[in-house]
């Protein structure tokens, strides 16, 4: 019987002939379509799928070198565009487009002979953290079901959650990749801004997005990310540096880190009772294992998600202005001339948290508020980047929960959209200042439902990131098992 724990390991069962390619590839389908009412996958590429994975069955019989992604079957966001392939942002006006190129990002794992296993559901257009408001209905919580899994990358959570692919890759704009992760219990890495190619990712809010990762294991994680960091020509906003093996991090478990925390954030009133005591009992525990951990005042906090949702929703209703049904998307017949025609397929082709949200974006990039709040909002994008670079002149990592709270119920975003906006309060710092970070699934609440850690570096510094991850979650298997 198929069982996938790691990549390597993986590997190691297709060398010693345990399993094979097809296999595993029958395995996830198999997995799919027996969780179907969980909704995590908007198309799943099932023939294609076990055709590539024969294909590899018979190059490794004949004599061909494994790549590093030999036969490793993975899940994209419905945000990444693959050639030949329906790709949607899960939206009602892109219903049935098909891209006409490949995501750099996602090449450059197709390169190493990875097999692409179907698009996942998500939030329209990655707007959202509940993921229910995607086109095509909610996704499901596989650990509970009344709850949400998180947006805007519910539906690649849910993919690795529940064992329908190895790893899979989402968005994260504001923490669209780690708040799913805290709610379902993995792994769920955003690089740094730069880190890897926007090539191919349809835009939310361009100075924000960033393709992320979702795994149970930092060394597979590591090694997608080593692959995805490659310099693309087609991405002008990318940190070309040299290439990295992220997974020589494993040197530094041994490491004693300088850790921060925000005072404001491990006080605020609405970060839950047990994932707060959680964290703070971990503090103490790093503390007793000769780490050192400070706590530092951060005034700016109030002030991160109206900067955020400011910027944000100006650079959607732009990025989202293409979209009219001319060029894209879905055409009325109904229109009797250009300002009706415009309305009609815009209204009918975009869900409500969308539309509130390219509403927003207009507003404050409009004639007489532009000066009242975009530029408000980028002055504090430019104090938190100050401050950023202070924090690392004295420590190694910052450390906090992911979410105020652990997955919710469904229905919240319904009753008060103003309150879901708040959730994201730990999670936007990182893409406000193009840090990278990294939720970690190393507790479980008094729900029966798990939350994470989230843990941030410096810029350029996912080496660090990765080292950091490995010792907590290596940490506390060791406090579990002993």
């Amino acid at each position: 019987m198929f069982h996938f724990e790691t990549i390597k390991e993986y590997h190691q069962q297709l060398i010693s002939f345990e399993t094979t390619c097809t296999n595993a590839v029958q395995y996830y389908i198999d997995k799919i379509q027996s969780q179907e009412y969980l909704n995590a996958f908007v198309e799943v590429y099932a023939s294609e799928a076990l055709e590539r994975a024969q294909e590899l069955d018979k190059q490794r019989l004949s004599g061909v070198a494994m790549k590093k992604l030999h036969g490793v079957v993975i899940a994209i966001k419905d945000v990444i565009c693959y050639k030949g392939h329906k790709v949607s942002a899960s939206s009602g006006i892109l219903q049935d487009f098909t891209s006409i190129y490949t995501a750099s990002a996602l090449q450059f794992l197709l390169d190493e002979d990875a097999i692409i296993i179907g698009s996942c559901n998500c939030d329209e257009f990655a707007m959202g953290s509940s993921n229910e408001n995607s086109f095509y209905g909610n996704v499901l919580n596989a650990a509970d079901h009344s709850r949400v899994p998180g947006g805007s990358s519910g539906g690649s959570a849910v993919a690795v959650q529940a064992g329908m692919c190895m790893l899979s890759l989402g968005s994260d704009t504001g923490g669209s990749v780690r708040q799913p992760a805290d709610f379902c219990g993995l792994i769920g890495l955003k690089p740094g801004y730069g880190t890897i190619s926007r090539y191919g990712l349809i835009a939310y809010a361009s100075s924000f997005d960033q393709i992320g990762i979702f795994g149970k294991y930092i060394e597979d994680i590591a090694m997608l990310l080593g692959i995805m960091q490659q310099p693309d020509p087609f991405d002008s906003t990318m940190n070309l540096t040299k290439e990295h093996d992220f997974y020589s991090g494993k040197k530094s478990t041994e490491e004693k880190y300088k850790f921060c925390y925000f005072k404001q954030v491990m006080e605020h009133p609405s970060l839950d009772k047990e994932i707060s005591s959680s964290i703070k009992n971990l503090f103490t525990e790093l503390i007793a294992d000769g780490h050192t951990v400070t706590e530092i005042e951060f005034d700016l906090l109030d002030y991160i998600v109206p900067a955020y949702y400011v910027l944000t929703t100006a650079e959607a209703s732009s990025n989202l202005s293409r979209y009219d049904g001319i060029r894209f998307g879905n055409r009325t017949n109904e229109a009797v001339d250009l300002n009706d025609f415009y309305f009609i397929n815009r209204t009918k082709g975009f869900g409500k948290e969308v539309k509130r949200r390219i509403m927003l974006g207009t507003f404050v990039l409009s004639a007489g508020y532009y000066d009242a709040y975009y530029n408000k909002a980028q002055q504090v994008r430019q104090m938190l980047y100050n401050q950023v670079n202070e924090i690392f002149s004295g420590y190694d990592a910052i450390i906090s929960p992911t979410s105020p709270t652990p997955a919710f119920k469904s229905g919240i975003p319904v009753k008060d959209p103003t309150e879901i906006y708040l959730a994201d309060i730990f999670t936007v710092f990182a893409n406000l200042t193009g840090i990278p970070g990294i939720s970690l699934p190393l507790f479980s609440h008094s729900y029966s439902i798990p939350f994470g850690l989230q843990v941030m570096t410096n810029r350029k510094d996912e080496l660090s990131l990765l080292g950091i991850s490995e010792m907590l979650i290596n940490r506390m298997d060791t406090v579990h098992t002993a």
